[in-house]
């Protein structure tokens, strides 16, 4: 085998790739960089793998240059190439191993060699290929199952200073590599683990990279609930996340540092130590206003009838009393000879009703009361001709006898006719309600006509005699007094234009009038109307996993007042909680009085945030739900135990 010189177009060409004889027309090659079938070909002697091996500079640099850019593709496998992976090793296991040795504060004040350049940039280009061929799932599990994977990040983050720009670039590939890897990492006791270094990079490093990768890494590790035991109160990268929280205006670092504060947390054990933690209320607050920050600008305005079932009844009250024949009515009647006045007498003062009941006696008697007077221009009816013409004008009516304890003669089926009448509210009830004056259209003129009831009467015992009232006066200035307490009854106060002529009742079957409407159950408002401003858009992601890590808080400071979170279907939104029986199983007790501190303490700090959780609104009912309920738990001044909110 022999090597060109390469240019952009130039490339190697195997013997047993010779072009065809003239005679056989075939298509030609596609000779595009990077689609040369001989870099690809799924063989040991893949002229990519040969040259990354060759030890030869300017074939290494050939092979990285082609590689950086196949392994955007998705459909690149590291597998395909046998030898590929080992290869790409090679530099970065120096670099981690001995190169990283000659980056001293000394050989940093004058530019390297050029072979050290060129080799740190070997490496690199070969960490670049393996972080993003890692994107690929199957390119993940290659490199996850290979053997120098995890020794070669382990002692990066461990020999690498993060502190020198040198190498930063170096340590964010192989955190983007862990990423594709973290989800399967298991820490043990006995094994290096690189906890610690990730938790010195987050908490001390001053560069924003190196803190969001350090971050995302350990939020990945830790979203394995088997690597919770080594959670502890006081991580340095809780405090890296506490401490960096206020810059909301940086997202990407906010939702870093949310993202992990929600893996801590999400752990029973961690929720319950961080409602002890001192900086605690202050990050409930900064929640909040993550919430607030990031809240919808454009609004819609709702509104929400509510109005149940309204019952009413007319404000002018309606009587019933029995049909009195009028002047009109009895005119006519007068001059008919009978039976045919008896008829027309019968159809204007009954009305036919199958349950309707009257005695003989009183039918007579109406009828004799009615004609009497007029007995000169023509006789009554007997009795039993007056009862007979019933059934004439009412073919369903008839006369019986009753045998009741007393024997009854009766009509069945007419009642008398009733007439529908106005309460009469400026009406005299003097004499005993005897009085036949017409109803008086104001209170005045009714107070008038009752001082002319009282007249001059000087008796030493003056007795009111309106309606039922019993009530003796010594004299007549007292009697006229009272009777003004009669009178405020009958009165109606005057009505606003806009107030309804009719009553709301407090149910279908409500009594109207009542002797005591004080007492009246409130009825409910005839129009109920909600009105409330709704935001369009959805919330951010960023706002959500505030929610998240709010309601963990909240479900936690009130443990003990409703159930603790459950990683189930009925608890969404936390996933990788562990079950409290389970967890106790492999943690130590917890202290109790402690859990009792927490919880006070999480429940005054969900009360102090209580006026800024009212500004917040979320466009899903669900999560203003969990809003809602905050704010309903943040009214409570005190907590007793075993009540559900």
């Amino acid at each position: 085998m022999t090597f060109v010189n390469r240019g952009v177009t130039s490339y190697y060409r195997p013997a047993a790739f010779a072009p065809a004889p003239a005679q056989v027309q075939r298509p030609g090659p596609d000779v595009r960089d990077d689609y040369e079938r001989w870099y690809t070909e799924t063989v040991p002697n893949n002229r990519m793998a040969l040259s990354l091996r060759s030890g030869i500079h300017t074939e290494v640099a050939w092979s990285l240059d082609r590689l950086c850019r196949l392994c955007h593709n998705d459909q690149f496998l590291l597998k395909t190439i046998p030898g590929l992976i080992d290869s790409l090793f090679e530099w970065p296991e120096w670099y981690v191993s001995e190169g990283y040795k000659s980056i001293t504060d000394v050989s940093m004040l004058f530019s390297p060699s050029p072979e050290f350049a060129c080799q740190r940039r070997f490496a690199l280009e070969s960490l670049f290929v393996l972080r993003n061929s890692a994107l690929n799932d199957q390119n993940a599990w290659e490199l996850f199952n290979h053997s120098h994977t995890l020794p070669l990040l382990l002692q990066a983050i461990q020999n690498l200073d993060f502190q020198r720009d040198e190498n930063i670039e170096f340590l964010l590939h192989c955190m983007d590599l862990m990423h594709a890897v973290s989800t399967k990492v298991v820490f043990s006791m006995t094994t290096p683990s690189p906890l610690n270094p990730l938790l010195q990079m987050a908490s001390k490093s001053r560069d924003r990279s190196i803190i969001m990768g350090a971050l995302t890494t350990l939020t990945l590790f830790f979203s394995n609930p088997v690597n919770s035991s080594f959670l502890s109160a006081d991580s340095p990268a809780l405090e890296a996340s506490i401490r960096y929280l206020p810059l909301l205006v940086d997202k990407p670092l906010l939702d870093t540092c949310l993202n992990y504060l929600y893996a801590h947390i999400s752990h029973v054990s961690m929720a319950r130590a961080f409602l002890l933690h001192s900086e605690m209320p202050s990050v409930l607050k900064l929640l909040v206003n993550v919430l607030l920050s990031e809240q919808p600008l454009l609004e819609e305005k709702v509104t929400l009838d509510i109005t149940g079932s309204v019952h009413t009844v007319p404000s002018i009250h309606l009587s019933t009393r029995d049909h009195e024949l009028t002047a009109e009515e009895l005119e006519p009647l007068i001059d008919k000879p009978e039976p045919q006045r008896c008829y027309e007498w019968m159809k204007l003062m009954f009305t036919a009703k199958g349950d309707g009941q009257v005695t003989q006696v009183d039918f007579w008697n109406l009828y004799k009361d009615t004609f009497t007077p007029y007995i000169d221009k023509y006789p009554l009816l007997v009795a039993s001709d007056v009862i007979k013409n019933v059934n004439t004008v009412f073919t369903t009516a008839q006369a019986m006898v009753l045998q009741d304890p007393v024997q009854r003669f009766v009509v069945q089926g007419v009642d008398r006719r009733k007439d529908s009448v106005v309460t009469e509210r400026f009406r005299c009830l003097w004499n005993r309600s005897e009085c036949s004056a017409t109803p008086f259209a104001l209170a005045s003129e009714l107070y008038d006509h009752v001082l002319q009831h009282l007249g001059p009467s000087e008796e030493a015992d003056v007795l009111c005699l309106w309606g039922s009232c019993t009530k003796t006066h010594s004299h007549k200035a007292a009697l006229w007094t009272h009777v003004l307490t009669h009178l405020s009854s009958s009165q109606a106060l005057p009505k606003h234009p806009s107030q309804s002529d009719t009553i709301t009742l407090s149910a279908a079957g409500s009594p109207y009038p009542t002797d005591k409407p004080t007492t009246r159950p409130p009825p409910p408002p005839r129009s109920t109307l909600i009105t409330y401003q709704k935001p369009i858009g959805d919330p951010s992601s960023t706002s959500l996993t505030a929610l998240l890590v709010l309601r963990i808080l909240f479900r936690t400071s009130f443990a003990s007042v409703d159930a603790a979170p459950r990683a189930d279907a009925d608890h969404f939104g936390f996933p990788g909680v562990i079950e409290e029986t389970e967890e106790l199983e492999t943690m130590e007790v917890w202290d109790e009085s402690s859990d009792r501190e927490g919880e006070e303490r999480g429940r005054k700090a969900f009360k102090g945030v209580r006026g800024l959780l009212e500004s917040v609104r979320m466009k899903d009912d669900v999560l203003m739900g969990w809003v809602t309920e905050m704010l309903d738990a943040g009214t409570l001044e005190g907590h007793v135990r075993g009540v559900t909110l």
